[in-house]
């Protein structure tokens, strides 16, 4: 592939990140965090591209120049016979190497969806004890995201959450069972490392679950606790009162597992 055409792979790969990192595209493949560098790169990506081209074009026209000066014979401006134009088609890439482009228009125009139940179910939980929690409004119900409710009711054994309203949110799992759990898949980095939060759900659950749907469960807090069946991790219970359905979130992912 020539300098014009990696300029032009180049130019589209920065635009595809800026297109990723200035809408929600971006969260299903890196944590909300990332999205300052993600613009960042795109935006070195296109001017390493305009670079590229400029130098290219620069050292072509003085090449031009240093071969053809303008005081030369007319004569001296021909091809030599059997020169012409062989060396270039001697030297052109092949046309495949632009297959190169094809991620790049499936990263924009077939984003992935984010995983779901059958990852979660095949991982175990990747529950981690914080350095610390932060202190909860002391009225009103309480909405904690998945990582920090199973957080706060293993390690910090329930003490801000006994007796208060909960509500969680996250995409419903089953197990081999039928046991219901309300999961999310927390990041470290990126989609690629993501691992599930579990929380097993007990009480008032609703009779038609089906894996993979979004669930916003309100609920109160139990000591009650479960092994994963993966890695023997620590799964607390949620004591559901009421459940309803929701939209996937713009953000499917949690980040609050490691915070």
């Amino acid at each position: 592939m020539n300098r014009h055409a990696q300029s032009a792979v180049m130019f589209l790969l920065g635009a595809t990140l800026l297109h990723a990192g200035s809408t929600d595209l971006y969260l299903r493949y890196v944590k909300a965090g990332l999205r300052p560098l993600l613009l960042l790169s795109g935006a070195v990506l296109i001017a390493a591209a305009l670079a590229t081209l400029w130098y290219e074009r620069r050292s072509t026209h003085h090449t031009d120049h240093a071969n053809h000066p303008a005081h030369a014979d007319q004569d001296d401006h021909a091809t030599p016979a059997g020169h012409d134009d062989h060396d270039d088609h001697n030297h052109r890439e092949p046309r495949v190497s632009w297959l190169l482009v094809l991620p790049l228009l499936a990263l924009v125009l077939v984003a992935p969806p984010a995983l779901g139940s059958y990852s979660a179910m095949r991982s175990g939980t990747a529950l981690q004890q914080a350095y610390g929690y932060e202190d909860l409004p002391a009225t009103g119900p309480l909405r904690l995201g998945v990582a920090d409710y199973a957080g706060r009711a293993v390690y910090d054994h329930g003490r801000e959450l006994s007796g208060r309203e909960i509500k969680v949110t996250g995409f419903v799992a089953l197990d081999a069972s039928g046991r219901p759990y309300l999961v999310r898949m927390a990041l470290n980095c990126c989609a690629a490392d993501a691992q599930p939060v579990k929380i097993a759900l007990t009480g008032k659950i609703p009779p038609v679950l089906r894996p993979d749907a979004w669930l916003e469960a309100t609920g109160t807090y139990t000591p009650e606790r479960t092994k994963d069946p993966v890695n023997n991790g620590p799964i607390p219970y949620l004591k559901v009162t009421s459940a309803r359905p929701v939209a996937t979130p713009a953000d499917p992912y949690d980040e609050t597992w490691n915070n």
